[in-house]
């Protein structure tokens, strides 16, 4: 079994650029434009109206549950340049163990996040949409559901896609 380490900056940006190199599948932005877009102005709209940090925790634990290289690298760098700490970016995968570092209000986020992202587990229980309900008012929880429905979007064509972590298409 051959293990490769990476250990500078200068390796990794190599690492990622043989494997955007090597990447064989679709172009989606490319191969259907207007279903792209029609993503963005989604995403863009669910935006509106939450603190973007939340937005970010959102979908840093979307993407972690739909194991979303991709996309986590890009939101936890978003996450950074928006001045979130590190312990919490390192606490959102085990935010329930780690609940004094998330307000009441992001935790509930966070669990309604879970439970959409994979509803086909258990659907969306009364107490976790009780829960963000108690947080949030109407249309914002309105827009949160629909950052949760984005993301799981966008992680979904990340992966069909074979985005490779470390790019971001948004700096082209």
């Amino acid at each position: 079994m051959t293990t490769h380490t990476i250990t500078t900056a200068t390796d990794v940006t190599s690492a990622i650029a043989a494997a955007e190199a090597a990447r064989t599948r679709l172009d989606f932005a490319r191969s259907a434009p207007k279903v792209f877009r029609a993503i963005i102005g989604f995403d863009a709209a669910a935006r509106q109206g939450l603190d973007p940090a939340l937005a970010e925790l959102i979908q840093i634990r979307s993407s972690h549950l739909n194991h979303c290289a991709y996309c986590l690298h890009m939101h936890t760098n978003d996450a950074r340049k928006a001045g979130e700490s590190e312990d919490r970016l390192h606490m959102v995968a085990v935010w329930r163990e780690a609940r004094h570092f998330f307000t009441p209000k992001e935790q509930a986020a966070l669990a309604l996040t879970e439970a959409l992202t994979l509803v086909a587990d258990s659907g969306v229980p009364d107490t976790v949409y009780a829960e963000a309900a108690a947080h949030f008012d109407e249309q914002e929880l309105a827009h949160v559901v629909a950052l949760i429905c984005a993301i799981n979007t966008w992680n979904r064509v990340a992966l069909v896609t074979g985005k490779v972590a470390g790019t971001d298409e948004r700096n082209d």
